[in-house]
């Protein structure tokens, strides 16, 4: 993998930290939200953020992987 692969799974590791960390924010908010009759609905509006925001982690390895795999059939082919 070399220091190129470290280079991808690095900015991508720091992509799925962030995911991970605003998606726990969404749900505790939400959480919080929905203690008070006032501010259901922000509550329930959190909890859909942080359901679509489920989606988004799949997305970014499926995303790393198309990158990385585009950058070692490019290296290949030029050490052909």
């Amino acid at each position: 993998m070399g220091r190129h692969g470290l280079f991808f799974k690095k900015r991508y590791e720091v992509l799925y930290t962030l995911n991970d960390f605003l998606l726990g924010i969404w749900y505790l908010l939400g959480s919080i939200c929905l203690y008070f009759e006032i501010s259901k609905e922000w509550g329930i509006l959190l909890f859909m953020l942080g359901s679509i925001q489920i989606l988004i982690r799949p997305s970014i390895r499926i995303i790393h992987r198309f990158h990385v795999k585009k950058h070692y059939i490019k290296e290949y082919d030029s050490k052909q």
